[in-house]
Parts: C-alpha cells; structure tokens; sequence
C-alpha cells in the first residue's frame, strides 16, 4: 500500500535517527514466510555495508534511499507491504531486515524493514545503477507543475487515472491518492489524458500538491487492514480524510448531490463522484 506519502513520512522517521551513524552489522533475519528480493547476493549484501556510514536518507518515487559513505545506495521499495522501522515491528515473525548502528547515547541502536507478504525489494546499488533507475521514472509527483503533467501525460489516449499510475511518466502516486486527487481536480477518471484541458491540469497540479502534502503532514493513510505503520509502529491519520476512496454509494462529501461510484480500470478500484467529475 505504501504511496508517496507514506514513504516520505518513512523517510522522515527514520533519517534523524541514523543519518551520520555507522553500520555495523546487517542481520538477515530468519524468516520462515516468503523470502523478499535482496542484491546483491546475501553475503556480500552483508559483507560490503559493514563499517559504512550512512551520509544522507532521502525518497525516490516510493522508494527509500539510504546513501553510505564511498557511493552507494541501498534502495528499499516497500511494495505493499513493506515498513522501514526504529522501533519494535508490529510482529516478529516477518521482519526481514535489521542494521545495527554504533552506539549513540540517546539514538536507537538499529533499524529495519518488515514486510508481511514478502513482496519489498531490498538492493545495495552503485552510483552507475543509481543512475540508471534515476532515469526510468518520471518526474516526482510533488515538484510537478501543471506544464509538467501536460508534457508527460498529454500524449497517451489512456484515461488520466490509469496514465497517473505509470511511474515513468508521473513517480510516487498509487491507487489511493489518484483517485483522491482526481476527486479534487473535478476531473473524471475515465477522461483520456489527451483530452485533458489546459485548466484540468492546472487544477490536477494544484491538488496533487495539497493532497500529498496533507498526507504527509498526517503521516500516510493507515487502512482498514491496519497494514501501514509509521517508523514507530503508529498509525497514520490521513484515512480520516479521504474524500472517495473506498466510499462507494456514500454521499460526495463535495457537491452533495453525487454519489461514490467504484469502478475497475487495469484491475484496480477507481472511486468517483458520479455528479461533480464528469
């Protein structure tokens, strides 16, 4: 489930606790459910982080990025499942990954990724390879300006809620925030992208930037399946404020006139307002 803002406010819990601290150790925890994706291979994963420090925490799309000392990246995606901690997990038995940090009087001594379906990827990349992913996504959703969505969005016949879900053309919105902000837009998801109007886009770029800054200020959006868990292991608050997701045949919160309707598109739940995003 973890979107932009989700891991943006992963980032943000655990980057004050070990930016400039040094590693040393990573424990591959034993785990008996399914295994996640670790590269390079588990020893040298292991082998060539040891004694590194970590220079600087960051998020790329919905990826957590780790940068050590000599150029390289550990890349962490969560999928769906996947949580960055520094605090106890909300079970022991699908914690994945946990680094030991030298010791800091008041600083915690470790964190870790925890993934119930077993379906993150954790990487150790080099500069080169950092690169290289760097240039297969598009522009990152929060810098994006209403110029940005049109050139990247414009060309493709798809509807604009199904083109917003490809990383490449837009990075770091999912499922959840595309249909909250395309309720605020007032712009259908079903419309193709290429017959998206200049003030569509306009107001596509102003309510991606509020919507996900709102999330972010409320630490993501925790769902009815308890899955998403800040860096201490709390809930986030943003569910409470959702507009249509999973608000099918409820009354719009907006017009008051519409109801939430929820559709399919490319296998995934879409939810709208009948009345206001024709």
């Amino acid at each position: 489930m973890p979107e932009l803002p989700e891991v943006e406010t992963m980032v943000r819990g655990i980057k004050t606790e070990i930016t400039g601290r040094c590693i040393l150790e990573v424990e591959l925890c034993h785990c008996t459910r399914r295994p996640i994706q670790i590269s390079p291979s588990p020893a040298n994963f292991r082998r060539l982080q040891k004694e590194r420090v970590v220079r600087r925490v960051s998020r790329l799309a919905k990826r957590i990025v780790i940068e050590l000392d000599g150029d390289d990246f550990v890349v962490i995606e969560p999928r769906m499942t996947g949580l960055m901690l520094v605090s106890d997990p909300p079970t022991v038995d699908h914690r994945r990954v946990c680094w030991h940090l030298k010791p800091k009087r008041g600083r915690v001594s470790s964190f870790e990724f925890w993934d119930r379906r077993g379906l993150g990827t954790v990487r150790l990349l080099d500069a080169a390879a950092m690169l290289e992913l760097r240039q297969k996504l598009g522009p990152d959703a929060l810098t994006m300006t209403a110029a940005d969505w049109k050139k990247q969005l414009s060309r493709t016949a798809r509807p604009i809620k199904v083109a917003m879900l490809e990383q490449k053309l837009v990075a770091g919105i999912g499922n959840l925030y595309a249909s909250e902000i395309l309720h605020k837009a007032g712009v259908s998801p079903k419309r193709s992208a290429a017959r998206v109007t200049g003030p569509m886009w306009e107001r596509i770029a102003d309510a991606t930037h509020h919507i996900l800054n709102e999330a972010i200020r409320y630490e993501g959006s925790t769902l009815s399946d308890g899955t998403y868990r800040n860096a201490l292991n709390k809930d986030g608050g943003y569910q409470n404020e959702h507009r249509v997701y999973q608000k099918a045949d409820q009354p719009c919160p907006t017009c008051d006139k519409g109801t939430i309707k929820r559709i399919v598109q490319t296998q995934r739940a879409t939810f709208y307002c009948s009345k206001c995003q024709r």
